[in-house]
């Protein structure tokens, strides 16, 4: 049994997490911390970061800040060699910095079209492709893609357009870098509060019908994320690679 659970450890492993100053981002950076990882924590607001090291190195967890915006080229190259100088070389990538705008699409402008296709989907690739330089020895690439990656959401047009090209990024990257020794998965949560998906969970009507088309017949908690992040990134996933995997309380299996 402990050789069982010994495989599920990312004991000396090297986690680069973008968009982890709060929400899924944080919940996946601590689990990875909490498995051993040390785990660098990149995104836009490093006020926001700072807190996140602090709760993690507090809990025993090794971390480090890199100030990144994923959807610009000179930030993405800095982030990227002051990661090679510091640590030299990654082994996890989890792409996971993202934004959502809500609008009818008969309403949508180009310049909103851009800024959320250009953080979702641009930016997660070219991530995923100075990562995989930095993976000499193989390692593990986990896209957050959505629900959106396989339905329709109203007013979420360029957000599930983005998440869907993700999901497609996710399964070329897994057969084109396979020979290099790097995975690439998915992950798709369900139903999630966060500061992203707040202006959904504000309505008590939409709660109580997206509730009911739930089969565990809640909306996910932060820490229902762990495991999986965990389980892909490690050695008990070595024979796993493009997939999505939907942490959905059933929800795309009923539907």
């Amino acid at each position: 049994m402990n050789d069982v659970l010994s495989t599920f450890s990312l004991q000396g492993r090297v986690a680069l997490v973008t968009g982890a100053s709060r929400g899924i981002g944080r919940a996946l950076a601590e689990a990875l911390a909490g498995a051993g990882a040390r785990v660098l924590l990149a995104g836009r607001d490093t006020s926001a970061l700072t807190e996140v090291h602090a709760a993690i190195a507090g809990a025993g967890g090794h971390c480090a800040v890199i100030p990144m915006d994923v959807a610009d080229s000179a930030s993405r190259a800095a982030a990227f060699a002051a990661i090679e100088a510091q640590e030299g070389q990654l082994d996890i990538l989890i792409n996971n910095a993202g934004i959502e705008q809500v609008k009818p699409s008969a309403e949508l402008d180009e310049a909103t079209w851009d800024r959320i296709v250009d953080t979702n989907l641009k930016g997660a690739f070219f991530c995923a492709q100075a990562a995989m330089k930095l993976m000499p020895n193989g390692g593990s690439i986990v896209n957050l893609c959505s629900l959106t990656s396989e339905v329709g959401v109203p007013g979420a047009v360029p957000y599930g357009a983005s998440k869907s090209g993700l999901a497609g990024m996710t399964r070329a990257l897994a057969t084109e870098w396979a020979p290099l020794g790097v995975r690439v998965n998915g992950i798709g949560p369900g139903y999630f509060h966060t500061d992203l998906t707040d202006v959904f969970y504000q309505d008590a009507d939409w709660c109580e019908r997206m509730r009911g088309k739930i089969p565990l017949g809640r909306f996910g908690d932060l820490r229902d994320l762990a495991g999986s992040v965990v389980f892909l990134c490690s050695p008990a996933a070595a024979y796993i690679t493009g997939q999505v995997l939907y942490v959905d309380g059933g929800y795309l299996a009923s539907i």
